[in-house]
């Protein structure tokens, strides 16, 4: 028992350094999404229009990512666990920032609800979507390659199972093809192939 504590020990995270970085990150997304909504504009704004017109996008994406990193970290290193309820903590958090637009109680609730439902489904499953996924003690690269060789079948089995054809052709094929032509149609076929001039 003592040697499965060991395992699973929590490492805390740097919390600021790590929301700083996510808003640099979110906030660039923001920025971009700012200039395309600034080009999309049926009057001519100009490029000051993607911080004077529609710079509230880069607010708030760079407020909700930065929101989101901040809460999943804090509630990771004071839980000191990492599981799917910080994703749903931060995903909470972040949607209530974009529910603040709305300036309602219930759009705030529910925006923070929706986020964090599919947050917290989506980290739980694996944060894939396959599943989650085994853990694995064995080596990544020796699995793949036991998985390709465990279900190659020999190159004659293939042939007695699906035929000669469609690209398959097994050893003496050329010879068997003119022997089947002479036979049918009495017309004799080089099996070499005859040398390009």
């Amino acid at each position: 028992m003592g040697s499965s504590s060991e395992e699973h020990a929590y490492h805390a995270q740097d919390t600021i350094g790590r929301t700083i970085k996510t808003i640099g990150l979110t906030g660039s997304v923001g920025l971009f999404a700012s200039a395309v909504q600034n080009t999309l504009a049926r009057q001519n704004v100009g490029p000051w229009g993607i911080f004077v017109r529609s710079g509230g996008t880069i607010g708030i994406f760079a407020a909700m990512g930065g929101t989101y990193e901040f809460v999943k970290t804090a509630s990771a290193n004071l839980r000191e666990t990492e599981d799917y309820w910080n994703v749903a903590l931060g995903g909470f958090f972040s949607g209530a920032i974009l529910g603040l637009r709305a300036r309602t109680f219930p759009a705030l609730l529910g925006y923070g609800a929706a986020l964090a439902t599919t947050m917290g489904a989506f980290e739980y499953t694996g944060g894939t979507l396959y599943g989650r996924r085994p853990e694995r003690s064995e080596d990544e690269f020796e699995r793949r390659t036991q998985l390709r060789t465990q279900w190659r079948t020999p190159g004659e089995q293939t042939l007695a199972e699906l035929g000669e054809g469609r690209g398959i052709y097994g050893p003496g094929y050329k010879e068997r093809r003119a022997e089947r032509i002479k036979e049918a149609y009495g017309i004799d076929v080089p099996t070499s192939s005859v040398p390009a001039s």
